[in-house]
């Protein structure tokens, strides 16, 4: 099983600052990518814009239950937000996610095995270390969305 710094190493990765799977990461590929792209509607395709907001809902969702907070999150609200109207816009809601991973990956890396091991919000649910191993997987599968689709625009 993973350490609590291990399993922060692997939200990093897939989230901040990682390289080793998909070469790439989303604070990268969001950083990088001009507002004309973001907001590109390609075939039936989730916008890049859309899916960050989607995997940021999650990762803030989680957050908040990390934090002692309650699980206020549901599936059926994870793809419903409004686009940015402008690159400010854009940039403050990246400020928030790209703050809200490394606060995600730091309260990962203090906690102990038996914490991580603990229920998350409610026992059917699971334990917290499941939660948080399904939004690493959760994250590289949009992960690969994202180059797909900037692939798709080029």
């Amino acid at each position: 099983m993973e350490t609590p710094l291990q399993l922060a190493n692997r939200f990093r990765e897939v989230y901040l600052n990682g390289e080793w799977v998909v070469y790439t990461n989303y604070k990268t590929q969001l950083s990088e990518t001009g507002r004309e792209v973001l907001i590109k509607k390609v075939e039936d395709l989730n916008t890049i814009e859309s899916i960050a907001f989607h995997i940021h809902y999650y990762v803030h969702g989680v957050l908040n239950v990390l934090e002692g907070g309650t699980l206020d999150i549901s599936d059926k609200y994870s793809f419903d937000f409004p686009p940015t109207k402008s690159g400010e816009e854009w940039k403050s809601f990246l400020t928030t996610f790209i703050s809200d991973c490394e606060k995600f990956a730091d309260i990962i890396e203090k906690m102990s095995d038996e914490d991580l091991d603990g229920d998350f919000s409610e026992n059917r649910y699971g334990s917290k270390r499941k939660n948080i191993n399904a939004l690493i997987e959760h994250g590289y599968y949009h992960l690969g969305q994202i180059i797909l689709i900037k692939k798709l625009i080029k």
